[in-house]
């Protein structure tokens, strides 16, 4: 399948979700997961008319960059260890893995410009899945006070793999329950706007619980 016929049917199911849940669909940022495929697909998904790519590993980002260069919105979405932050930082527009103190000194280290950065949290609990504890989130964005280089643009989880939409529905209104915690607080380095949540097989539901950013690999640009 083209990049193009996937979109249209993916878009159809957004402006579904959005109907559902009375929200307009300029409030979502839909991001094209690259990791898997080729550079020649990225940039037909370029064409297609997405502007923000997803990847998970420094090596896939530098080797699409390399062509694509800062034509997309680049989001790194994978666990980002600290010694790869210096080979992507200033190529990036959003890291959605923020999970410990050490990431985020190591930013604040080598970044030139202040990066938007989303606070990976395991909503779900899983072992298998990086992220911080519900609990900790609140405390460890108060300690990112001190950082002018990390802007807490907002929230990221990834739901249990289920069918079971009353799980997933759980799980995204936890993180929407989190953010609006956050913005009370009224953090002036924390604007907690975007709620990254949602892929393939769920974005749906995330859209209907308040998602912002959806992160769309398989069923977009394929394997």
């Amino acid at each position: 399948m083209k990049v193009l016929d996937n979109l249209k049917n993916i878009e159809e199911k957004i402006h579904i979700a959005c109907e559902n849940s009375g929200r307009s669909r300029e409030a979502i940022k839909l991001i094209a997961v690259t990791k898997y495929v080729s550079v020649e697909r990225a940039k037909e998904a370029l064409e297609a008319g997405i502007s923000d790519l997803g990847e998970n590993r420094d090596e896939g980002l530098l080797n699409k960059y390399a062509v694509l260069q800062d034509k997309p919105n680049w989001h790194y979405i994978g666990s980002l260890q600290t010694r790869k932050v210096k080979n992507v930082i200033d190529k990036i527009d959003y890291i959605h893995s923020l999970d410990r103190i050490s990431l985020a000194e190591e930013i604040q280290k080598r970044a030139k410009e202040p990066i938007k950065c989303l606070v990976q949290v395991n909503v779900s609990g899983e072992e298998s899945k990086h992220g911080m504890d519900t609990a900790a989130v609140m405390g460890f964005i108060k300690e990112l006070a001190g950082f002018d280089k990390v802007k807490v643009a907002g929230l990221m989880t990834m739901a249990p793999l289920t069918d079971d939409v009353q799980i997933l529905r759980q799980c995204f209104r936890s993180l929407k329950n989190l953010q609006v915690e956050i913005q009370n607080a009224g953090f002036a380095h924390a604007p907690c706007t975007e709620l990254s949540m949602g892929m393939s097989n769920d974005f749906m539901v995330a859209i209907e619980e308040g998602a912002t950013m959806i992160r769309i690999g398989t069923a977009l640009v394929g394997e």
